[in-house]
Protein backbone atom coordinates (compact mmCIF):
# COMPACT_ATOMS: atom_id res chain seq x y z
CA UNK A 1 0.00 0.00 0.00
CA UNK A 2 1.38 3.38 -0.95
CA UNK A 3 0.52 6.97 -0.22
CA UNK A 4 1.56 10.10 -2.08
CA UNK A 5 0.53 13.68 -1.37
CA UNK A 6 0.60 16.24 -4.17
CA UNK A 7 0.85 19.92 -3.24
CA UNK A 8 -0.12 22.81 -5.47
CA UNK A 9 2.87 24.94 -4.50
CA UNK A 10 6.55 24.46 -3.77
CA UNK A 11 7.76 23.34 -0.35
CA UNK A 12 4.54 21.49 0.51
CA UNK A 13 2.33 24.56 0.47
CA UNK A 14 -1.14 25.21 -0.92
CA UNK A 15 -3.98 22.83 -1.63
CA UNK A 16 -3.26 19.09 -1.43
CA UNK A 17 -4.45 15.87 -2.96
CA UNK A 18 -3.72 12.52 -1.27
CA UNK A 19 -3.54 9.42 -3.40
CA UNK A 20 -3.31 5.76 -2.35
CA UNK A 21 -3.83 4.19 -5.78
CA UNK A 22 -3.74 5.11 -9.46
CA UNK A 23 -5.08 8.54 -10.45
CA UNK A 24 -5.67 9.20 -14.14
CA UNK A 25 -6.43 12.94 -13.76
CA UNK A 26 -4.74 14.87 -10.95
CA UNK A 27 -5.74 18.14 -12.65
CA UNK A 28 -9.34 17.56 -11.59
CA UNK A 29 -8.13 17.99 -7.96
CA UNK A 30 -5.29 20.52 -8.30
CA UNK A 31 -4.52 23.21 -10.86
CA UNK A 32 -0.81 22.26 -10.79
CA UNK A 33 1.69 20.17 -8.84
CA UNK A 34 4.48 22.14 -7.17
CA UNK A 35 5.83 19.59 -4.69
CA UNK A 36 5.30 15.96 -3.70
CA UNK A 37 5.67 13.88 -0.55
CA UNK A 38 5.73 10.09 -1.00
CA UNK A 39 4.92 8.74 2.45
CA UNK A 40 5.02 5.07 1.47
CA UNK A 41 5.40 2.97 -1.62
CA UNK A 42 6.63 3.86 -5.10
CA UNK A 43 4.82 5.73 -7.86
CA UNK A 44 5.24 6.69 -11.49
CA UNK A 45 4.10 10.19 -12.34
CA UNK A 46 3.08 11.10 -15.88
CA UNK A 47 3.18 14.28 -17.90
CA UNK A 48 -0.35 13.84 -19.25
CA UNK A 49 -3.71 12.45 -18.11
CA UNK A 50 -4.49 8.74 -18.34
CA UNK A 51 -0.88 7.65 -17.72
CA UNK A 52 0.39 9.11 -21.00
CA UNK A 53 3.48 11.07 -21.95
CA UNK A 54 6.83 11.22 -20.21
CA UNK A 55 7.20 9.37 -16.91
CA UNK A 56 9.26 9.67 -13.74
CA UNK A 57 9.81 7.19 -10.90
CA UNK A 58 9.23 8.36 -7.31
CA UNK A 59 10.25 6.43 -4.23
CA UNK A 60 9.58 7.32 -0.60
CA UNK A 61 10.80 10.83 0.12
CA UNK A 62 10.17 14.53 -0.25
CA UNK A 63 10.30 16.40 -3.54
CA UNK A 64 10.29 20.10 -2.62
CA UNK A 65 9.87 21.56 -6.10
CA UNK A 66 9.62 20.69 -9.76
CA UNK A 67 12.99 22.31 -10.58
CA UNK A 68 14.75 19.96 -8.17
CA UNK A 69 12.92 16.98 -9.68
CA UNK A 70 14.04 18.09 -13.13
CA UNK A 71 17.64 18.21 -11.88
CA UNK A 72 17.13 14.58 -10.79
CA UNK A 73 16.34 13.60 -14.38
CA UNK A 74 12.65 14.34 -14.79
CA UNK A 75 12.20 15.64 -18.34
CA UNK A 76 8.88 17.49 -17.92
CA UNK A 77 7.42 20.18 -15.68
CA UNK A 78 3.74 19.20 -15.42
CA UNK A 79 2.28 16.18 -13.62
CA UNK A 80 -1.22 15.11 -14.64
CA UNK A 81 -1.53 11.45 -13.51
CA UNK A 82 0.16 8.86 -11.30
CA UNK A 83 0.30 5.10 -10.99
CA UNK A 84 1.14 3.18 -7.83
CA UNK A 85 3.73 0.44 -8.28
CA UNK A 86 2.77 -2.61 -6.23
CA UNK A 87 5.28 -4.28 -3.92
CA UNK A 88 6.97 -7.26 -5.49
CA UNK A 89 9.36 -9.71 -3.83
CA UNK A 90 9.70 -12.50 -6.39
CA UNK A 91 12.09 -13.20 -9.22
CA UNK A 92 12.46 -10.95 -12.25
CA UNK A 93 12.28 -12.04 -15.88
CA UNK A 94 11.80 -10.12 -19.11
CA UNK A 95 12.41 -10.87 -22.77
CA UNK A 96 13.43 -8.01 -25.04
CA UNK A 97 13.14 -8.13 -28.82
CA UNK A 98 14.87 -6.21 -31.56
CA UNK A 99 11.67 -5.63 -33.59
CA UNK A 100 7.92 -5.23 -33.21
CA UNK A 101 5.74 -8.27 -32.50
CA UNK A 102 8.58 -10.12 -30.77
CA UNK A 103 10.66 -10.27 -33.96
CA UNK A 104 14.41 -10.24 -34.52
CA UNK A 105 16.97 -10.99 -31.85
CA UNK A 106 15.59 -11.98 -28.42
CA UNK A 107 17.37 -11.87 -25.09
CA UNK A 108 16.12 -12.77 -21.66
CA UNK A 109 16.93 -10.60 -18.66
CA UNK A 110 16.77 -11.58 -15.02
CA UNK A 111 18.85 -8.68 -13.74
CA UNK A 112 19.58 -5.06 -14.61
CA UNK A 113 21.18 -4.23 -17.96
CA UNK A 114 23.03 -0.94 -18.21
CA UNK A 115 23.65 -1.13 -21.97
CA UNK A 116 21.95 -3.55 -24.39
CA UNK A 117 24.42 -2.64 -27.15
CA UNK A 118 27.46 -3.66 -25.11
CA UNK A 119 25.86 -6.67 -23.42
CA UNK A 120 23.95 -8.19 -26.34
CA UNK A 121 25.21 -6.33 -29.45
CA UNK A 122 21.59 -5.27 -29.86
CA UNK A 123 21.13 -1.85 -31.44
CA UNK A 124 17.38 -1.48 -30.84
CA UNK A 125 14.59 -2.84 -28.67
CA UNK A 126 11.07 -2.51 -30.10
CA UNK A 127 9.00 -5.00 -28.06
CA UNK A 128 9.18 -6.96 -24.82
CA UNK A 129 7.43 -9.53 -22.69
CA UNK A 130 7.62 -8.98 -18.93
CA UNK A 131 7.03 -12.33 -17.29
CA UNK A 132 7.97 -11.46 -13.69
CA UNK A 133 8.52 -8.27 -11.75
CA UNK A 134 8.29 -4.58 -12.50
CA UNK A 135 10.87 -2.84 -14.69
CA UNK A 136 12.02 0.62 -15.75
CA UNK A 137 13.38 0.99 -19.27
CA UNK A 138 15.55 3.99 -20.22
CA UNK A 139 16.27 5.63 -23.57
CA UNK A 140 20.02 5.88 -22.91
CA UNK A 141 22.63 3.50 -21.51
CA UNK A 142 23.42 3.60 -17.79
CA UNK A 143 19.80 4.30 -16.79
CA UNK A 144 19.70 7.82 -18.18
CA UNK A 145 17.22 9.84 -20.17
CA UNK A 146 13.50 9.37 -20.39
CA UNK A 147 12.12 6.28 -18.68
CA UNK A 148 9.06 4.06 -18.92
CA UNK A 149 7.46 1.66 -16.47
CA UNK A 150 6.63 -1.90 -17.54
CA UNK A 151 4.60 -4.29 -15.41
CA UNK A 152 3.96 -7.96 -16.28
CA UNK A 153 2.46 -8.29 -19.74
CA UNK A 154 3.18 -8.38 -23.46
CA UNK A 155 4.24 -5.19 -25.19
CA UNK A 156 4.14 -5.99 -28.92
CA UNK A 157 5.07 -2.59 -30.32
CA UNK A 158 6.66 0.34 -28.51
CA UNK A 159 5.91 2.43 -31.60
CA UNK A 160 2.16 1.71 -31.27
CA UNK A 161 2.39 2.64 -27.58
CA UNK A 162 3.60 6.13 -28.51
CA UNK A 163 7.34 5.53 -28.18
CA UNK A 164 8.14 6.05 -31.86
CA UNK A 165 10.89 8.59 -31.13
CA UNK A 166 12.39 6.63 -28.25
CA UNK A 167 14.88 3.76 -28.21
CA UNK A 168 15.27 1.76 -25.02
CA UNK A 169 18.96 1.12 -24.30
CA UNK A 170 19.01 0.09 -20.59
CA UNK A 171 16.66 -1.72 -18.20
CA UNK A 172 16.46 -1.81 -14.42
CA UNK A 173 14.36 -3.92 -12.04
CA UNK A 174 12.26 -2.04 -9.50
CA UNK A 175 13.59 -3.69 -6.37
CA UNK A 176 12.62 -0.93 -3.92
CA UNK A 177 10.33 -2.11 -1.18
CA UNK A 178 7.38 -0.30 -2.71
Amino acid sequence: MGKVIFYEDRNFQGRTYECISDCSDISSYLSRVGSIRVESGCFMVYERNSFMGNQFFLRRGEYHDMQRMMSMGMTFDTIRSCRMIPSYRGSFRMRIYERDNFGGQMYELMDDCENIMERFRMSDCQSCHVMDGHWLMYEQPNYRGRMSYFRPGEYRSFRDMGYSNMRFMSMRRITDMC
